[in-house]
């Protein structure tokens, strides 16, 4: 059994070209993935009293972190459900759809009006694409260190592995790096009223590449043998 999974493995390795695209494909999804949750860390002195009741804004910025915390809690969810679908589906298919949701999260968040246009709403929706995020960003973080590992090659999954981490960290400094650029060319008042959609909207070339690569990246052939 042993001399046939190696042999499968050995003549469905893919050549380096196509390792390092799917490489790439991985650690782009990863990238977006992770700019999109931090993003909404970064700009939520700006957009806190959009939408939520002003006033206050101890109360506001309060409002803005705890909608930030429901995102974690779907995270475990998004991991279960995603790696479920991500085995029976394959891997780039499981990008492909993390992708997808935080993209979606991310736009919901840039077209909400604020809360003196729709009220309750506008928390309510932002709540809504949180939880979106919570699941894509939970059920990325598996696949994509799955996929790296899987298509790296015995010899190179340690490093190949490590651009998950890497992409991680990079997706929060373009965030932070995004937001000190519009500080920049923005007023505050400028800020509270479309950073947040700059940012989400305007700035999408992590969040393009992000979505084009998971949908081009190559299956494992390995799982692909087995699928058969």
């Amino acid at each position: 059994m042993t001399d046939i999974a190696t042999s499968v493995s050995v003549a469905a390795a893919p050549d380096t070209r196509t390792r390092l695209k799917s490489i790439i494909g991985g650690s782009a999804g990863n990238l977006v993935e992770w700019y999109d949750w931090y993003v909404y860390a970064a700009f939520t002195l700006y957009f806190a009293p959009v939408f939520f009741p002003s006033g206050n804004q101890t109360a506001e910025l309060l409002s803005a972190a705890a909608v930030f915390a429901v995102g974690f809690l779907m995270r475990p969810i998004g991991a279960w459900f995603m790696g479920i679908y991500a085995d029976r589906k394959g891997r780039k298919a499981g990008l492909t759809l993390s992708v997808t949701l935080i993209c979606l999260g991310s736009l919901l968040i840039a077209v909400t009006p604020g809360y003196n246009s729709i009220g309750l709403l506008a928390p309510a929706a932002l709540v809504f694409a949180r939880l979106l995020q919570g699941i894509s960003v939970g059920g990325e973080y598996g696949a994509s260190a799955t996929y790296l590992s899987e298509m790296a090659g015995k010899n190179r999954r340690g490093f190949y592995s490590s651009f998950q981490y890497v992409t991680l960290i990079s997706g929060q400094l373009i965030a932070l790096a995004v937001l000190l650029v519009l500080q920049r060319i923005l007023t505050p008042e400028q800020l509270g009223e479309m950073g947040l959609a700059y940012s989400f909207r305007h700035w999408r070339f992590p969040g393009d590449c992000g979505f084009l690569y998971p949908s081009r990246a190559g299956r494992n052939p390995v799982l692909s043998q087995y699928q058969r």
